[in-house]
């Protein structure tokens, strides 16, 4: 496979680093800014002999160079810093992602799209209309990284190994976001029977704010990798067609009661890309609440007043 990540920042040269390393494919790193990608290309090029991994990695500052590519990724764009909101970074992020996107129509139009640019559900809603792709080819990382960061932390809070946890978020990738306690395991049982409601609650709140308090603690930047990893894991769901369920940002047709928003559920993804949307069976406080996270996502949509 040639797998193309465009944005060669932090998020994006761990993500080739990660992709390569696994040998899940070629990989083409991309990057606007002339030399950037390519030095970092040469640079993981030079661990393979001490790795002992033969992998194929360039790198390259013209968008064409993404052609014939069956993945691409999108990491390019604004990082939040401190006190900036998602919602913050639409303008600039929509005008980047746009021009990519219109790239990858004309140069990898059969290519899977896995969106990483912030706002995250935002930018994979703009990345299917200007692609005009099918919805089960575009979606975006998000939820993977928070199911993450909620086992990390439940696997801290309870003492034990974060392998033994089957963490389930829905809704947004900000701060609306659902992470599902009656919905997520820990070595076999409900997490919701673990403990009191106060100790599962202040868990769900912290998974929540993950990502701002990394972005406030490291003073410039923001995560880049957990989020490099998520995506190494959804390029390998994808490039082996293990037909695992992992959650990322879809395009809703009439499932879960809402229609036209981009927004994290559990997917099944495979070579093709999204399989199947899982639906899961929700209470009518978990209903309301994932509306609200839809209608949050929609309302931020509208600000893409041009694309």
């Amino acid at each position: 496979m040639k797998i193309s990540i465009i944005g060669a920042g932090n998020v994006g040269a761990l993500a080739a680093m990660r992709i390569a390393e696994q040998n899940l494919g070629e990989v083409m790193l991309i990057d606007i800014l002339k030399g950037v990608a390519q030095g970092k290309a040469f640079d993981l090029d030079d661990c393979r002999a001490i790795l002992g991994c033969h992998y194929t990695i360039q790198g390259s500052s013209l968008i064409e160079d993404i052609k014939g590519s069956d993945i691409v990724v999108i990491t390019a764009g604004l990082a939040r810093k401190p006190g900036m909101t998602r919602e913050d970074l639409i303008s600039k992020n929509a005008e980047i992602v746009g021009s990519v996107c219109r790239a990858i129509k004309e140069y990898a139009a059969s290519a899977i799209v896995v969106v990483v640019t912030n706002p995250l559900d935002v930018m994979t809603y703009l990345t299917l209309q200007v692609t005009g792709f099918e919805r089960r080819k575009v979606f975006g990382m998000g939820l993977t990284l928070d199911a993450s960061r909620f086992s990390n932390l439940i696997a801290g809070d309870f003492g034990v190994a974060v392998t033994d946890i089957q963490p389930c978020v829905i809704g947004s990738h900000g701060e609306t976001m659902m992470p599902l306690s009656r919905f997520t395991k820990v070595k076999g049982k409900i997490l919701d029977t673990l403990g009191p409601v106060e100790r599962i609650n202040a868990l769900v709140e912290r998974t929540k704010k993950r990502g701002q308090e990394i972005v406030s603690l490291l003073g410039s930047g923001s995560a880049f990798f957990a989020p490099s990893a998520a995506i190494a894991e959804i390029v390998r769901v994808i490039a082996q067609d293990q037909k695992r369920v992992l959650g990322v940002s879809a395009l809703l047709d009439g499932e879960y009661g809402v229609e036209g928003v981009c927004i994290g559920v559990p997917c099944q993804l495979g070579r093709q890309g999204i399989d199947k949307i899982n639906i899961l069976g929700l209470s009518s406080p978990e209903k309301e609440a994932f509306l609200k996270s839809a209608e949050s996502i929609r309302e931020l949509t509208k600000l893409l007043t041009h694309y």
